[in-house]
């Protein structure tokens, strides 16, 4: 199955310019529990790719490996890019965001204080790592942050987008917003659309297809809605118990009799 990886790139895939993510002999453990246990992965090289599993697979400490929030015991994490190729185990959190690998945050990150709109200028402000006083100074800068702010806030529905993010749905929309603005090159998605509406899910599936076609973003995402894995995904990963036990196109996957069986349930048979 590993074999569709080599098939032609799909329609809507990010073209020469994509970045990827290399994992090699990458282990995990949690006292004598393996959490990941990877050979070699290559992740990023279909556009919208899906990581899938059951709970408990390893699929989160995975992003969180490759952002550093937790080390590998052992392993080598390469980010591959036009710019060269960086090993993300010896850089911090903060400067793997700031090279374009950005991760949503399963549980929300809440800036109480903040409104939505200062929420998103933040954001705007780190993607030109600026200090946020310094960018409220420039007036050119605000102008063109509020444009691009409103496009955002004309497709998404918030009560009071000059208020705080209020819903858990709220923050979080606000959260993947936030990410966005960052102007990532690698965004890994943990569960984006949980708790969210259908109508809001479906706009931010749609924004994501969107950014793949028109700009070399590439997109992991995590997601037990298997109806949006095969609806939105190019390319597919299955792990459990710490190992990607098969990869191929979303119908590869969800016809392997085994994984239809043990772990996707007859429905997405």
């Amino acid at each position: 199955m590993t074999g569709a990886s080599s098939a032609t790139r799909p329609p809507g895939s990010p073209a020469a310019g994509a970045k990827t993510l290399h994992l090699h002999d990458v282990h995990k453990h949690y006292g004598g529990r393996t959490v990941v246990d990877i050979d070699d992965l290559v992740l990023g090289a279909h556009g919208i790719e899906g990581l899938i599993g059951p709970n408990g697979a390893g699929k989160t400490t995975l992003m969180k490996l490759i952002t550093h929030v937790v080390s590998p015991d052992r392993g080598r994490i390469e980010y591959h890019s036009p710019d060269g190729t960086v090993l993300l185990t010896q850089h911090s959190p903060d400067a793997i965001a700031r090279m374009g690998v950005v991760k949503t945050n399963q549980v929300i990150q809440d800036f109480e204080s903040l409104t939505i709109r200062e929420s998103l200028l933040l954001s705007l402000a780190g993607a030109e790592q600026e200090k946020f006083y310094k960018v409220l100074r420039d007036k050119a800068f605000l102008r063109r942050a509020d444009q691009e702010i409103d496009e955002y806030l004309d497709i998404f529905t918030f009560q009071d987008p000059d208020g705080r993010a209020g819903s858990a749905g709220e923050k979080k929309l606000l959260d993947i917003l936030r990410c966005l603005l960052l102007k990532p090159r690698f965004l890994l998605m943990d569960e984006p659309t949980a708790g969210l509406p259908q109508e809001e899910t479906d706009k931010v599936m749609e924004l994501m297809r969107t950014k793949t076609q028109e700009t070399d973003l590439s997109i992991l995402i995590i997601e037990h809605d298997l109806d949006l894995i095969w609806g939105t995904c190019e390319f597919v990963h299955f792990m459990a118990e710490g190992e990607i036990l098969l990869q191929g196109t979303p119908s590869d996957v969800r016809s392997n009799a085994t994984v239809a069986e043990k772990y996707l349930g007859a429905s997405h048979a």
